[in-house]
């Protein structure tokens, strides 16, 4: 029985969703909370190799490739480190999960999102967030930020798939609104979008300072 509680960031590329995360982790641990920030792809030995490959600019991976590949990080990831956390009664806060799935391979790749429903059930065992947060910040502005560490392989990718991208998360955000919650980014300081996340989660988990 799940003890902890799971919390996901989400956005396209460049909108500040590492920033968040580590503000609100910093936050919730000053306040006495066992926290595990992580990541997808990622989080894990296997999953952090399979990484490299995915988000290799120099590698050429098929869409169904890269979809599967996706998925192996996520069993992985949720079955050796996100399930025994929650189980622990921890919190654990990661970055992207399925919902970038169906964002990035479904809307983006343009994969069909059943299919990609029944993977993303699949390799979480049924697991679902408790709540996700979801950045809505300008697609252009996020990709310059981006150039700055260095684009990745799907950062790399034409403006027209960041548009899809987008319009997924816009889709995602229409079908689940009890669980997704839009953070709107545009012309605001980190501390005020700070400020708002801690908001949300004080009234999910009943967190009092």
């Amino acid at each position: 029985m799940k003890k902890g509680y799971f919390v996901t960031f989400e956005g396209s590329d460049g909108c500040g969703k590492t920033t968040q995360s580590v503000l609100i982790v910093k936050k919730l641990r000053e306040l006495g909370f066992d926290v595990v920030h992580t990541r997808e792809p990622g989080g894990t030995l296997v999953a952090e190799a399979l990484r490299k490959i995915l988000l290799n600019p120099d590698n050429k991976i098929a869409p169904i490739t890269e979809l599967l590949l996706y998925e192996a990080c996520r069993t992985q990831h949720t079955s050796e480190l996100v399930i025994p956390s929650l189980e622990a009664g921890k919190f654990v806060i990661c970055e992207r999960y399925t919902d970038a799935t169906v964002a990035y391979q479904g809307f983006g790749r343009g994969i069909d999102i059943k299919t990609i429903s029944q993977l993303n059930r699949i390799a979480t065992f049924n697991l679902i967030p408790d709540l996700t947060i979801l950045f809505d910040c300008d697609i252009n502005k996020g990709l310059s930020r981006a150039s700055v560490r260095g684009k990745d392989r799907l950062e790399k990718e034409d403006i027209l798939f960041h548009r899809r991208v987008k319009n997924g998360y816009d889709w995602l955000v229409k079908k689940y609104p009890s669980r997704i919650k839009l953070i709107d980014v545009h012309n605001r300081s980190i501390e005020d979008i700070g400020e708002q996340i801690f908001g949300i989660f004080a009234k999910k988990f009943g967190i009092k300072l």
